[in-house]
């Protein structure tokens, strides 16, 4: 596609957040200090679970590439905001905006996808013990992986290929401080009100399909929890899922506000955005660890080197 038929936009303006010299300063610190975290966080999961044999199965498998994605999906945005934020030159080029968006909308829906396969999982761990085994056997979980790549490939082709359909004429003023859909859309040199829809409804596919699959296996999950006789029983079913559950929630409610409503601004969309690209990858390994004694303990072992010698 010839982009110079398509706009005359050659760079973006991100005017998503304005604060005073001494604010920006511990705005900026303070997002440094959580993109810090993430990042050790998530490698420090990813270490874990790749050196503890016990961790060698598919919760663990399929949490490891969930903290793989939770680093991506936020190295597209965060490393810019910072420098942004650094030099206080808030522009991007048109063509390093797509590549954002494109980026962004990719490890956004293979998160969307993952989180589905855990849910299955926990669903198959719990619901059906027996078969458990044959149910996610190694190839179904690779199967898994392999397709959730596929999907979040597909879905941001077309994320970006409505996009880039769009002439860009005008103003290049983003509310925003990265290069979203909605925000961007806004920009064009045309109706959008189509394109909009087509978005709406593609988006709407992936978060509110996947939101649905995970909460009609947490119905299930919870059904089976109920019917076990004992409180501890009761109890340590729960455990193995409310991890899961609480970074499901912090991750589903927020792009569902974004994304399941046609391209209109409120208030709160800049601090809900940050919360699902920043806040939430860093939360995810935290809770994981402080919920699950199997991750802790193996994290110990990881720092004291004991498990390299096992």
């Amino acid at each position: 596609m010839d982009l110079g038929n398509q706009s005359t936009v050659t760079e973006f303006i991100f005017i998503g957040f304005q604060f005073k010299e001494s604010i920006q300063a511990i705005i900026f610190v303070l997002i440094l200090f959580i993109y810090i975290s993430l990042l050790v966080g998530n490698i420090f999961i990813m270490l874990t679970i790749y050196h503890d044999p016990r961790l060698h199965y598919p919760m663990y498998f399929f949490l490891a590439k969930l903290s793989f994605i939770d680093l991506c999906y936020s190295s597209v945005t965060v490393p810019k905001m910072l420098v942004d934020f650094m030099y206080e030159k808030k522009t991007i080029s048109f063509n390093g905006c797509i590549a954002q968006l494109y980026f962004f909308h990719f490890f956004a829906c293979a998160e969307c996808f993952i989180f589905t396969a855990m849910a299955y999982d926990r669903y198959a761990a719990i619901c059906k013990p027996l078969h458990y085994s044959s149910i996610m056997s190694r190839k179904v979980c690779i199967f898994m992986v392999v397709a959730t790549w596929i999907i979040g490939f597909i879905h941001s082709n077309i994320q970006t290929t409505l996009t880039l359909g769009l002439p860009f004429c005008g103003p290049n003023e983003i509310n925003s401080f990265f290069c979203d859909i909605p925000p961007l859309i806004k920009l064009a040199c045309t109706d959008t009100t189509m394109i909009d829809a087509m978005i709406v409804a593609n988006s709407g596919i992936v978060s509110l399909g996947c939101f649905l699959s995970v909460l009609i296996s947490y119905i299930y999950i919870i059904s089976t929890i109920l019917k076990i006789r004992t409180a501890e029983g009761r109890r340590k079913a729960f455990s193995t899922c409310a991890s899961h559950l609480t970074v499901v929630t912090f991750f589903f409610f927020p792009c569902v506000f974004i994304y399941m409503r046609p391209s209109t601004s409120f208030s709160a969309d800049r601090i809900v955005s940050v919360f699902y690209t920043v806040v939430a990858p860093m939360l995810n390994p935290i809770i994981y660890t402080l919920r699950n004694e199997e991750v802790k303990s193996a994290m110990r072992k990881l720092k004291s080197g004991k498990v390299f010698f096992q």
